[in-house]
């Protein structure tokens, strides 16, 4: 049996989408801010953003997230490194997979009260043993992730995604797998980012899948 189908992991997975679907009155609440994030207007710092959001979920889908399942597993990946674990949604189908396939899953999450929730919804799951999330600064935090890297999820501040690649980008072993989310409702603030890894100089080929708002499914070649 996959590890996805394990009760104990769709059972926290359904209470957690559930409960995500509650983000939409933040989303109302704040809606200039939510514009102005779109429209890459420049914000608040990165600590004071993940406090204020430190009750929002924004997680991946459940399609988005049987896919990364599903390529973790196809790949055999054992190192899964994922920058910004929020409640740990996108973090139970990265160690889901890890579980299949003997792999481990570091993630990086700034926000305190999300960090220790997300732990404990880990715990919950049955799969606190195959991850490690470490809270702090990603550019910091993930800086010790040992090579080989088989596969990234880049989930977190939109501003960071090609700091954090490029800082990963050489314990990327060739094969490896990028999965980027919100491509298309972040495509200003993005655009560097798909620039990177679409070019074609930068050792990568990419893809953006009709997954939720835009997945980008990028492949280091070399």
């Amino acid at each position: 049996m996959s590890t996805l189908d394990d009760p104990r992991v769709t059972a926290t997975l359904d209470r957690l989408h559930g409960a995500a679907r509650g983000d939409i009155r933040f989303f109302v609440r704040h809606l200039p801010m939510m514009i102005g994030m779109v429209l890459g207007k420049e914000g608040e710092p990165a600590a004071a953003m993940s406090a204020r959001f430190k009750d929002v979920y924004i997680p991946i889908s459940r399609e988005q997230g049987r896919f990364l399942y599903l390529t973790a597993v196809a790949m055999g990946a054992r190192r899964i490194v994922e920058f910004g674990t929020s409640f740990g949604v996108s973090t139970i189908y990265a160690a889901a997979a890890a579980r299949d396939t003997g792999g481990r899953v570091i993630g990086s999450e700034l926000e305190p009260s999300k960090h220790e929730r997300a732990l404990a919804n880990l715990a919950e799951a049955g799969l606190a043993d195959v991850v490690e999330v470490r809270l702090g600064d990603a550019m910091e935090t993930l800086r010790g992730v040992p090579a080989p890297i088989d596969l990234v999820l880049l989930d977190g501040w939109k501003d960071l995604y090609l700091p954090v690649l490029q800082l990963l980008e050489p314990k990327l072993r060739p094969g490896s797998v990028v999965l980027a989310d919100n491509i298309k409702t972040f495509r200003r603030s993005l655009a560097p980012y798909v620039e990177y890894v679409q070019s074609g100089r930068q050792g990568f080929r990419s893809v953006t899948l009709p997954l939720k708002d835009g997945f980008e499914f990028s492949v280091r070649l070399a």
